[in-house]
């Protein structure tokens, strides 16, 4: 059982919410990905949808296109993909047309995070991009509106496609090995926005958390960290912040 192009469409019609309104993550990410957002381009992450999706997606825009590897890494991520898939990439960040994202993009950073009993408690992050997302260190950004959509739309497409359920229990028992292999928490927003954690070393037991309990990642621990961060990248840190002035909204013409 597979989800068929109908129900991408029903998904795009209910999943359509920012993580938030308030808050330009790209803004803060992009100078540390060539002024880029990290989730926007393909040097980090490679976008990668079903086949049923494709087609949604290039029947309503010209957006997408098929990805073309520019190196061995991503040619070994495009040759492990199942037949079911494949990859593709995004004009970019400029060019976004934000109801023609995809499921992927929508939801990034997360995933849904289940259980070991196979419950769907809330969501967790892509943890290999701890050190580029800003989202992962200020869960309080996260907008309820969100969250209710993105359990409310997994939920849904877990009814329809079996392989996409699978592939979620698998990436949340990988993240429970990698955790406890680290002696870590893993950090969870729960499905009514209040946090938890799972315990390493526990089975994976999952307890009540608060914001605190969830260390800042790499660049973002300190406005000394991000523009040292910057200067690496070979981008210009002069009066960078990870507080800008939030009320500029199209800030691709102000930096």
């Amino acid at each position: 059982m597979v989800a068929k192009e109908k129900h991408y469409e029903k998904i795009y019609r209910k999943f359509g919410s920012s993580i938030s309104e308030a808050y330009d993550c790209g803004r803060i990410c992009a100078p540390l990905n060539g002024g880029q957002p990290v989730c926007c381009t393909t040097d980090h992450a490679v976008p990668v949808v079903t086949n049923h999706e494709w087609r949604v997606l290039k029947k309503r825009t010209d957006l997408w296109s098929k990805f073309k590897p520019k190196d061995a890494v991503a040619r070994q991520i495009v040759d492990d993909l199942p037949s079911t898939c494949r990859a593709v990439e995004c004009k970019g960040a400029a060019f976004c047309e934000r109801e023609n994202r995809s499921l992927a993009c929508r939801a990034f950073p997360f995933f849904p995070y289940f259980t070991k009993e196979k419950e769907l408690v809330g969501m967790s992050y892509y943890w290999t991009f701890e050190d580029r997302c800003w989202v992962m260190s200020n869960f309080q950004i996260v907008e309820k509106k969100f969250i209710k959509e993105f359990i409310s739309t997994y939920e849904f497409l877990f009814k329809k496609d079996d392989d996409e359920l699978e592939a979620f229990l698998e990436q949340s028992a990988n993240m429970r090995r990698v955790f406890s292999r680290k002696k870590e928490i893993i950090p969870i927003i729960g499905r009514d926005g209040g946090y938890l954690k799972v315990l390493p070393k526990t089975g994976g037991k999952v307890v009540p958390a608060k914001l605190s309990d969830f260390k800042k990642h790499g660049p973002f621990v300190s406005d000394k960290a991000y523009r040292k961060e910057i200067k690496a990248e070979g981008g210009d840190s002069k009066g960078k912040t990870l507080e800008p002035d939030w009320s500029i909204k199209d800030w691709w013409n102000h930096e």
